[in-house]
């Protein structure tokens, strides 16, 4: 079993310096740390990769950034795969726990504001969140419409999309 390690020690570079890695220990890194990170992203929470939110994007890039050191060595190895998958499954666990508490949610993933009332921008709110009439009007285009006195509500979601309620005709 000894031999068997120190096989995959000598093939993956554990405990080298980063810069005395060899292409094939780093390609070797990269294939199993992208095994690794399919397999616990499966596991985890498929909501990462679609929702978008400012919650689902911090996963991604923190997560990346650790797997990153795996690969190129300059963090032990198998303790940041161990690290990576501790990070999803929090992300899964504050996810599931913020479907259930409202505040949570709130706190968590944020909550959607309104920038447009019965065809009128409110002002205040848009200027709270950086939006302008011009990304109002873009985002109205993009949604197959031109006409700003149709919109019933437009809101920000949580997401940093623009949702459209249009007013019944």
């Amino acid at each position: 079993m000894q031999s068997f390690w120190n096989s995959v020690s000598a093939l993956l570079g554990l405990g080298a310096e980063p810069k005395d890695l060899t292409f094939l220990q780093i390609s070797l890194r990269g294939v199993i740390v992208l095994v690794f990170t399919l397999i616990i992203i499966r596991l985890g929470d498929k909501r990462s990769l679609s929702k978008k939110s400012a919650f689902d994007a911090a996963l991604l890039i923190i997560l990346a950034s650790v797997l990153a050191r795996a690969i190129n060595g300059s963090a032990a190895f198998f303790a940041t795969l161990g690290g990576s998958a501790v990070i999803v499954a929090l992300h899964g666990t504050l996810a599931y726990a913020s479907c259930r508490s409202g505040g949570l949610r709130r706190l968590i993933k944020g909550k959607p504001n309104e920038l447009v009332r019965n065809g009128e921008f409110i002002r205040r709110n848009m200027r709270r969140d950086h939006v302008t009439g011009d990304d109002v009007c873009e985002d109205l285009r993009l949604d197959g419409e031109e006409d700003l006195a149709k919109v019933k509500i437009a809101r920000l979601e949580c997401s940093g999309d623009i949702s459209f309620i249009k007013k019944k005709e």
